[in-house]
C-alpha cells in the first residue's frame, strides 16, 4: 500500500494535494490492512444475503465471496513467496556515517524498513564514524555515476558537517538526473511518520514546507468542527444522560458532574476543558498529578467511561466554543507546561494550532506519563502541525472510531 500511495504522490488526486495522499497512507502500513478487501466482501456478501429484494442469487453471491477470499489469500501467499520483496522498495544511499546516521540505524525493523532499503553509508572526512563496517561504502570519485550504476533512487544527507566537502555539483548532476535528495529529518519524517528531534534543527522548519495553513484551510476546519460537534452531541445524547446518571448513583446527587481543569491551548491562552468527572472528589489534593495505569483515583463508573472515552465527549462544548477542535495535540496543564518548554525544545510550537479531542500522537503513541513519552508524543504533534490538512484530520477521525471500538490505550 505505501509503495503505491507514494507513487502517485507525484500527482493531484481528485482535487487534494499531494502530500495528503501519503498522510494516509501512514495509516495503511499495519499488516492488518492487508485484508481490508477480503473483509469488504465478506461484509457486502451478508448485506446481500439479508436484503433479497436486491435480486441476487445469495447462493451464487456467498459462493462468489468464498472464492474471491481464498483467491486474494493464495496470490498473496504465492506473490510473497516468489516476489522478493526488495524488488518494490526505494534503493537509499545516505551520504554521512557520523552520529547524525544514528537515527537511520535504529530503523532496524522488517516494519521500519517496508518502503526502503539502505545500500551503504558514505563517510566524510569529519565523520566521527559510529555506522558499522559491513554497511559502509567507499564514497566514489564521481557520485552521480556511481548513483547509475547501483540503481539508487534517492540519497539521504546525514553529514555531520556540511561546512567542508559539500559535494554540490555531484548532487545537482544527481538531482537533474532524477535522483531525489533528502534531508535528513525529511526522510525520517516520511518514514516514520514523525519529526524526529534528534536531527531537528531551526532552519528546516523555517525554510522547508508545511507549518502553515491557509485562510480557507482554516475556514473549512471550523466549520467542520461545528457541524461534526453538533451531529455527535445529539448522537451521543443518551450515553452523556447514562453517564451523568452513574456518577449521581455512585457519588451521590449533590456530587458534581463535570470536571474542569485549565488547560493549555492555541498560542499559549489558558482555558477551562470539560470533561465528566471520573475521579473522586479528593483526586488532587496534593496538587497536580499524571494520570497513571490503573490510577487508584479513578472511580469504577469513570474506569468505564475512560475505557470508553465517554468521559471526553463534554469537550464537544469545548470545540463550538472554538476553545479545542476535533483534531489535534492534546490540551496540557499550565502546571506541567512551564517546565516541558524549558526542558524540550520544540514543545512549545505544539501550540501553534488547537489542541485535539484526538490526534495523530494518540493514535502513534501509547499513554505514557514520563518525560521520555513526552517527547515521543511531540514528534508525532510536530509531524501533525506540519502537515495538516481536512483529509488527514479525517484519516485520523476514522483510525479514532477502530481506537475507540477496541479499546486501545485507554487509561
Amino acid at each position: 500500500h505505501h509503495d503505491h500511495l507514494e507513487s502517485i504522490r507525484e500527482r493531484p488526486i481528485g482535487g487534494f494535494e499531494r502530500e495528503d495522499v501519503g498522510h494516509v497512507g501512514l495509516l495503511l502500513r499495519d499488516d492488518s490492512r492487508r485484508d481490508e478487501q477480503c473483509a469488504e466482501t465478506a461484509v457486502s456478501a451478508l448485506v446481500y444475503y439479508f436484503v433479497p429484494n436486491l435480486r441476487v442469487d445469495r447462493s451464487v453471491l456467498l459462493g462468489m465471496a468464498a472464492i474471491s477470499v481464498a483467491t486474494c489469500s493464495l496470490a498473496r501467499m504465492l506473490f510473497e513467496r516468489i516476489v522478493d520483496e526488495d524488488l518494490f522498495k526505494r534503493r537509499v544511499a545516505v551520504y554521512g556515517a557520523g552520529s547524525r546516521s544514528r537515527s537511520l540505524l535504529d530503523l532496524r525493523r522488517r516494519a521500519d524498513q517496508r518502503g526502503f532499503k539502505i545500500i551503504g553509508y558514505m563517510p566524510t572526512d569529519d565523520d566521527e564514524i559510529i555506522v558499522p563496517s559491513d554497511k559502509l561504502v567507499q564514497r566514489p570519485n564521481d557520485l552521480y555515476q556511481w548513483a547509475l550504476e547501483n540503481n539508487i533512487d534517492e540519497i539521504v544527507m546525514a553529514m555531520d558537517d556540511r561546512r567542508q566537502g559539500f559535494p554540490m555539483h555531484e548532487l545537482l548532476e544527481c538531482r537533474l538526473a532524477g535522483i531525489e535528495i533528502l534531508e535528513l529529518p525529511s526522510f525520517l519524517e516520511r518514514e516514520t511518520g514523525k519529526v524526529r528531534l534528534d536531527v531537528l534543527n531551526p532552519s528546516w522548519i523555517i525554510f522547508g514546507d508545511g507549518f502553515r495553513a491557509s485562510p480557507t484551510q482554516q475556514f473549512l476546519e471550523r466549520a467542520f468542527d461545528l457541524g461534526a460537534s453538533l451531529g455527535l452531541l445529539l448522537v451521543a445524547s443518551p450515553f452523556m444522560l447514562l453517564a451523568m446518571l452513574g456518577i449521581k448513583l455512585e457519588d451521590g446527587t449533590s456530587a458534581p458532574l463535570l470536571y474542569r481543569q485549565k488547560r493549555v491551548g492555541h498560542r499559549g491562552r489558558v482555558f477551562e476543558v470539560l470533561k465528566f468527572r471520573s475521579m473522586g472528589l479528593d483526586a488532587e489534593m496534593l496538587g497536580a498529578q499524571y494520570a497513571v495505569e490503573n490510577d487508584p483515583r479513578v472511580t469504577r463508573v469513570g474506569a468505564v467511561m475512560r475505557k470508553t472515552r465517554i468521559d471526553e465527549l463534554p469537550q464537544l462544548l469545548n470545540v463550538l466554543r472554538g476553545e479545542m477542535s476535533f483534531v489535534g495535540p492534546r490540551p496540557e496543564r499550565p502546571e506541567f507546561v512551564g517546565e516541558l518548554e524549558q526542558r524540550i525544545p520544540y514543545y512549545r510550537e505544539r501550540h501553534t494550532v488547537k489542541p485535539g479531542i484526538t490526534g495523530w500522537a494518540q493514535l502513534c503513541y501509547p499513554y505514557g506519563s514520563s518525560e521520555k513519552d513526552t517527547i515521543e508524543k511531540l514528534q508525532y504533534d510536530l509531524y501533525y502541525v506540519k502537515n495538516r490538512s481536512l483529509i488527514f484530520d479525517l484519516a485520523i477521525l476514522v483510525q479514532t472510531v477502530e481506537v475507540v471500538l477496541w479499546g486501545k490505550g485507554a487509561r
